[in-house]
């Protein structure tokens, strides 16, 4: 391109000293300005007050010096920048805006790791549960061992104290109530032996039992919900192939008692023709009876 110099007058000013109002006048020197015949690059001037000493020193000299500033090629410039993120000179990513669809995306995987949290505290904590009732499920079998030593010794006694009563009551045998005391021995016997029997059947009330639940039809997934855990989880079948249908299966630990369950196959609410029902319209559920 071509370039022409255009030199300016030269003119310094008395040099400036620092003031108690921090006013700085300007020493004006000019320099050489290429101007370029092309229309798209133009110099303009500017002028920059330079500080020869720190400013906090009084008396001292100050300068300015002009510097020529390319605005309008430093505006194209920027404009041609990149709108993605960049790089500086070391090497750092600076920063940008992020777009609408960019900032759903890091909204949901915030959410989607918020969920995935909650879910394996909440896996945690049930596997802690199922532990708790196992322990207490193997407290309750000791008890009940326990329970059933005890009837075995007292339908001993009952045994004996019975032999004794029929053996015959010596006439001057202590009585009490009005009974003797062989008789009265054998019917305290016999009550803490019927008082053992009721609570051996109330433990076994409160045991678990395995409980096998089964689904037959064609689907890729089924589910068992019900009254046993409040609706909340439920139970994954697992499926079992045999020709022309699948059989799915669960096991489930439940107290003896009545329980509402409901199939959910493929997303789809169905009742078992297995099972009896109870209920009308909506409200209509399958019946699990465990004795």
């Amino acid at each position: 391109m071509e370039c022409m110099r255009t030199p300016f007058t030269r003119h310094l000013g008395p040099p400036c000293h620092y003031s108690e109002h921090n006013h700085f006048k300007r020493r004006i020197s000019s320099i050489p300005c290429y101007k370029s015949t092309n229309a798209s690059c133009r110099l303009n001037l500017t002028t920059v007050v330079y500080l020869m000493h720190p400013v906090n020193l009084k008396n001292k000299d100050c300068r300015a010096f002009a510097a020529s500033v390319d605005l309008e090629e430093e505006e194209e410039h920027s404009s041609n920048l990149p709108e993605g993120p960049t790089d500086d000179a070391s090497g750092r990513t600076i920063s940008r805006k992020l777009t609408q669809d960019e900032l759903k995306a890091l909204l949901a995987d915030s959410e989607r790791l918020k969920l995935t949290k909650k879910l394996s505290e909440a896996n945690q904590h049930n596997r802690f549960l199922k532990r708790q009732l196992q322990t207490k499920d193997d407290a309750l079998v000791d008890f009940k061992s326990q329970l059933a030593v005890l009837e075995l010794e007292l339908q001993a006694l009952v045994s004996l104290a019975e032999e004794v009563v029929s053996s015959g009551i010596p006439p001057d045998s202590k009585q009490i109530n009005g009974n003797y005391v062989q008789a009265h021995l054998l019917s305290r016997l016999q009550a803490m032996h019927e008082k053992i029997k009721e609570q051996i059947v109330d433990v076994d009330s409160f045991k678990f039992q395995d409980v096998t639940v089964t689904w037959v039809g064609m689907a890729e997934s089924v589910q068992v919900m019900g009254s046993f855990d409040g609706w909340s989880h439920g139970e994954e079948l697992s499926p079992e192939y045999a020709g022309d249908y699948t059989k799915f299966s669960t096991t489930l630990k439940l107290r003896p008692g009545r329980y509402e369950i409901k199939f959910l196959v493929d997303g789809e609410w169905q009742l078992s023709p297995e099972f009896p029902t109870t209920g009308e319209g909506l409200l209509e559920n399958n019946l699990l009876i465990v004795e």
